[in-house]
């Protein structure tokens, strides 16, 4: 005679949690029989994977924080020529004008703070050498694209650059003259107005690389199972999809929110993703999109589906296979290994093998 039924809650990666039940006898022994509305399903041997599943957005790749970069003004005067959103920027081009002078886009880290000219040396003068060789300004074999040195080979490039961008033809870059940023860059949000006071050292732009990049929230209680490195896979919202590798984990969560209507929220961890194929994103920004990232693998597993968990009495997952050709059917203890969530199955061990047949439930 059949007695209660056991409940337990199997979590698994990427914070599903399945609800699994198992049938007792009242002497707390397992079911000798297999229920109605069962059916048997072979145990399998083969490689599994185990996936985090999440929402996310698709983007341009801003700092290394994943936040845009600001673009801050050291010129005096008035605007008169400044890029609309979306406006990619390389490397030497016109960023924008200030009484119509242009102010240029140097890629660099160091932001410009003071004026260069023959004799100095830094990394800004690093950053200046860098852009002026990747441009075609100067051959490697006249300036050193990894000096940090401005000298007469410095000079020279600087004013092929200068007049073509038509500057005035210095040799030297005063400070509001040029802007310093990574790039090359993709404007985004423009709060300065052409026609209004520059002001040197105020904020008038963000901007972002071109690189596209797709950032999740990541449960920060899932950060131990997500790595850089991992593969994922990224549905756009035309349904087709596109590959990727995690390439940047957060390491700051963000504090969890509550209100009366949603109630306290998890903490979360925010995870970069960068396209292996960026063209099949298209031309798509801050678009919502489906991010399945492959956590962990092994070659040789025995699998079973999820719905084939049961709860022991004392603790701990069993299965209910088949005993014979005559419906019955014994319990057999095992340990979970990985879930592999976009299948319903998971990695089992135990005294059972690949030709044996686990009751689940039907569909």
């Amino acid at each position: 005679m059949l007695g209660g039924a056991a409940l337990a809650v199997v979590a698994v990666g990427g914070g599903v949690a399945i609800a699994v039940t198992g049938s007792y006898s009242d002497d707390g022994k397992p079911s000798t029989s297999a229920g109605a509305g069962t059916s048997l399903v072979a145990v399998q041997e083969g490689p599994l994977s185990s996936q985090v599943d999440q929402s996310g957005t698709l983007a341009y790749a801003g700092g290394a924080d994943g936040t845009p970069y600001p673009v801050v003004n050291q010129a005096k005067g008035t605007y008169t020529r400044l890029p609309v959103a979306g406006t990619q920027i390389d490397c030497g081009e016109t960023l924008y004008k200030v009484d119509q002078e242009p102010v240029i886009l140097v890629c660099g880290s160091t932001p410009a703070y003071r004026d260069l000219a023959v004799g100095d040396d830094g990394k800004d003068v690093r950053a200046l050498n860098k852009t002026l060789v990747d441009e075609g300004y100067a051959a490697k074999s006249e300036l050193d694209p990894g000096s940090k040195h401005f000298g007469s080979a410095t000079v020279t490039a600087l004013e092929k650059l200068q007049d073509d961008r038509g500057a005035d033809v210095t040799g030297k870059l005063d400070l509001g003259q040029a802007v310093f940023l990574p790039g090359p860059l993709r404007i985004g949000k423009v709060t300065a107005q052409n026609g209004t006071g520059a002001a040197p050292g105020r904020p008038i732009m963000e901007a972002s690389s071109n690189r596209r990049e797709v950032i999740v929230k990541l449960d920060a209680s899932q950060q131990s199972e997500v790595k850089k490195g991992d593969p994922a896979q990224i549905t756009l919202p035309d349904n087709r999809t596109t590959s990727g590798v995690v390439s940047r984990i957060g390491t700051v969560a963000a504090a969890a929110s509550s209100d009366k209507d949603s109630g306290s929220q998890p903490a979360t961890l925010p995870v970069s993703i960068t396209l292996k194929h960026p063209k099949d994103a298209g031309t798509l920004d801050q678009a919502p999109v489906q991010v399945q990232i492959t956590t962990g693998g092994v070659k040789n597993a025995l699998i079973v589906p999820v719905t084939a968990l049961i709860g022991q009495a004392g603790g701990g997952y069993a299965v209910e296979i088949a005993a014979g050709g005559d419906g019955r059917t014994r319990i057999v203890p095992v340990t979970l290994g990985l879930f592999d969530n976009a299948n319903g199955r998971v990695q089992v061990s135990g005294a059972l093998t690949a030709a044996d047949r686990v009751v689940v439930p039907s569909t």
